[in-house]
């Protein structure tokens, strides 16, 4: 029996990373498929299916469109295209927010999720890996005196579920392992660990202070763009609303008279 379980485990040691690699990829496809319309698949362009010819369809669509607004005339329109979506008062709210957002997450300079921390959570003396992701901004920035950073603390062994805090930047630890690393460290619950990086110089140090400073100027740079979209649109739907009529003494609306200088 002492072997059966020695051999299952190994077994099961083989199976789980292949399955769940190929449970990820086969998730990952068919999402990416769900976005091509029908009259884009190849049953309706060729009459049969080919398979793998969606996700390569939005992998076109996605590099042409890269290519597209790299050149001045993509530039332009695309520029063009966000001055129309702008004056749409619900839509200006939703497409500035994500677009922010998507910017900050995205862009290869941007420093939201590029710096791994150490915190203490949930109580002194206990810490846990984090991720940087800004600086408090609004009016929760008014309350705060003294200089914070806002992370993110990622849950095991979902990273996808975690809590956002608030924390003095004097008691974030930056870390030299990458954010890859980090969240291995955190999926595997501490199985996985990371390489032991060297020690940080004081050029290193200064270096991991001035991301962590890029951080917090960009993430409140976002939250200030996102929280003056939906003023702008709070202010455009008040002004679509028509005034209540005027009422007259007897509680009858009165009629709107003009008033004329007599002669």
């Amino acid at each position: 029996m002492r072997f059966l379980k020695k051999y299952f485990i190994t077994g099961l040691l083989i199976w789980v990373p292949v399955v769940i690699t190929i449970w990820v990829l086969s998730l990952v496809v068919n999402t990416l498929e769900s976005v091509v319309p029908a009259f884009l698949s190849p049953n309706a362009l060729f009459g049969f299916e080919i398979p793998g010819f969606r996700v390569a369809l939005v992998l076109v669509v996605l590099l042409a469109t890269g290519m597209f607004a790299a050149n001045f005339l993509g530039r332009g329109i695309l520029k063009y295209s966000e001055k129309v979506l702008g004056r749409i008062p619900l839509v200006r709210s939703i497409y500035q927010s994500v677009k922010q957002v998507s910017d900050t997450l995205l862009a290869p300079n941007g420093q939201a999720f590029r710096q791994a921390v150490l915190v203490q959570y949930p109580r002194a003396g206990c810490y846990t890996v984090a991720l940087l992701t800004g600086a408090p901004s609004g009016e929760v920035a008014d309350h705060l005196q003294d200089d914070y950073v806002s992370v993110y603390v990622p849950t095991t062994p979902n990273p996808t579920s975690g809590f956002f805090l608030i924390m003095l930047r004097s008691e974030v630890l930056p870390l030299n392992m990458s954010v890859d690393a980090a969240l291995k460290y955190i999926v595997s619950m501490g199985v996985v660990a990371p390489p032991a990086g060297p020690i940080l110089s004081a050029a290193d140090a200064a270096a991991q202070s001035a991301v962590i400073q890029s951080a917090a100027a960009q993430g409140a740079a976002v939250q200030g763009a996102s929280a003056q979209a939906q003023l702008s649109t709070v202010d455009s739907v008040s002004q679509t609303v028509a005034p209540p009529p005027a009422l007259s003494s007897g509680g009858v609306n009165a009629p709107a008279t003009s008033s004329r200088s007599s002669d």
